[in-house]
């Protein structure tokens, strides 16, 4: 049976974390930088507990203001703290549950900046490594993430997006572009089926784009989550595609 990782950006402030929680395999939690903060961490670490959802740290760039959506220029030195200092306070509040880490994705801004940097990817890669080994990396099919993160000894988890289009390079396109988001339902749908059976994604251009689809992002603040989550969970499961979490 085809296997899929099915995750979700969590501990952001928001109010539907506990109705997306049974729809998806791993919760991608903020760390307080960019969203969230310590009481918020430990309920959604609890709630993917009582959920068998494995818990990631969500790593981002220290802006609220911006949600973490805005790129911030910093020396290498400083994203390698700024990673480990929010991975380990996930890590420490974790194993103060009972729980564990599983992976690490970062976010936003941090996220596509490092998709395209291979110096950036290969600082966050280490950043991670250094605290634990056995951490899972998520990041852009196809990307300077993935390759660095291998190189660095880290497994990695190639993820594609239900809810954004791509451009002919294997990107997102940028949330300034009128395109970039997909908000009908059979589109997402589409596109996840399309990821997961042919292994390509159709860009905004048309154009056919290889992908490996190994973890789907469903977006938690998107307008249409519920339905989204919802309706992919049940048609991944009617192609008798099982959604499980990613190991090491």
């Amino acid at each position: 049976m085809h296997t899929i990782d099915l995750n979700c950006d969590m501990g952001e402030g928001l109010t539907n974390d506990a109705q997306l929680m049974p729809f998806i395999s791993s919760a991608n939690i903020a760390c307080g930088y960019h969203a969230g903060d310590e009481t918020i961490m430990q309920e959604t670490i609890l709630l993917a507990r009582q959920y068998n959802v494995a818990i990631g740290a969500h790593p981002g760039f220290a802006d609220k203001n911006n949600f973490g959506r805005t790129e911030i220029q910093l020396p290498l030195n400083e994203i390698y703290q700024l990673i480990q200092q929010q991975v380990l306070l996930l890590t420490n509040i974790a194993h103060s549950l009972g729980c564990k880490l599983n992976h690490v994705k970062p976010h936003g801004a941090l996220y596509n900046m490092s998709a395209k940097d291979s110096l950036l990817a290969n600082t966050i890669a280490k950043a991670v490594y250094d605290i634990n080994p056995s951490l899972i990396l998520f990041g852009l099919s196809g990307s300077r993430s993935i390759t660095e993160a291998k190189k660095a000894g880290l497994t990695t988890a190639s993820e594609v997006f239900a809810d954004r289009t791509y451009t002919d390079s294997g990107n997102l396109t940028p949330r300034t572009q009128m395109n970039a988001l997909i908000e009908n339902e059979e589109e997402a749908l589409q596109q996840i089926l399309q990821m997961t059976s042919q292994k390509t994604v159709t860009a905004v251009s048309g154009n056919q784009v290889p992908i490996n689809a190994e973890t789907i992002c469903l977006h938690g603040d998107g307008a249409h989550a519920m339905i989204f989550a919802k309706k992919i969970y049940e048609t991944l499961q009617q192609k008798n595609i099982q959604i499980k979490p990613l190991t090491h």
